[in-house]
């Protein structure tokens, strides 16, 4: 068996890559229409493919209904909670209080995210959650081949952020779904090339190119980054940028789809 050429695909999933999905990230559907053209036409030159599956509970610390203001309404989405938000009682947790405190106070301390509230996504077993269609017809393909795509889950734990694949935002002592997939980094460890890719841009392919720099230089050493696979959320490809920035700086390749030529 051949272990030349990984792909690592992010979240390629209806709600970001589809108009009408919860959480649609323009420029995604062509994002998967490039990556869709890439594996088709490499069918045996692909070894290995994992996609990303994003899958949240509805009452998610993220998602609006795990929060209410005074008056019993949900904040809006894309409105930021910050600890002193909760401290002075704008905000108040409707599960978990304790906990959400503690959430709020590590992740302002980590400076990477402020803690937003998004629109209800990839809610688990959702046509939402499904993978991109265009992905999928390529994903069928390649699987004809006698090849087996491998499909990691994260979100599940409603108490975090899960941006990155390999760790949660801040993982939870006991909650072994949100430390560090020490698994699926060996998986990938053991091919010579892992190509990088999917959605969004920003937040989640940043976070785990950022993680997998802090936790596995030596899987990052592998990665190539599809440029023009992945798309940012509007107006927030600042939160990204430092974390490609620094993978150019430490030698990390960037390519296009117009570029790769598998061997």
């Amino acid at each position: 068996m051949r272990n030349q050429n990984a792909f690592l695909i992010i979240d390629a999933q209806y709600d970001f890559c589809n108009p009408n999905g919860a959480l649609y990230v323009p420029g995604a559907e062509k994002d998967m229409e490039r990556l869709k053209n890439i594996i088709l036409n490499n069918l045996d030159k692909v070894d290995h493919i994992c996609v990303t599956l994003d899958s949240h509970p509805v009452n998610d610390i993220s998602h609006p209904a795990f929060w209410q203001d005074k008056d019993g309404n949900f904040p809006p989405p894309f409105t930021q909670i910050t600890l002193k938000d909760v401290n002075e009682g704008k905000w108040t947790a409707r599960f978990y209080p304790k906990e959400a405190i503690k959430y709020l106070t590590d992740l302002e301390s980590q400076g990477e995210f402020p803690h937003l509230i998004w629109p209800e996504h990839c809610l688990i077993g959702s046509k939402g959650a499904s993978l991109d269609e265009q992905l999928m017809e390529a994903l069928k393909a390649w699987t004809r081949k006698g090849k087996y795509y491998q499909a990691v889950t994260k979100g599940t734990y409603p108490l975090t952020e899960h941006f990155g694949i390999f760790m949660a935002q801040i993982p939870v002592a006991d909650r072994p779904e949100t430390q560090l997939n020490q698994s699926l980094i060996k998986t990938l460890e053991n091919y010579q090339n892992v190509y990088l890719a999917g959605e969004a841009k920003s937040h989640c392919v940043a976070t785990s190119l950022k993680q997998a720099i802090k936790y596995a230089p030596n899987l990052a050493n592998k990665i190539t980054v599809i440029a023009d696979c992945m798309s940012d959320v509007p107006n927030m490809g600042f939160l990204g940028d430092p974390i490609y920035q620094e993978a150019r700086n430490l030698g990390i390749r960037f390519t296009d789809s117009q570029s790769i030529q598998l061997a």
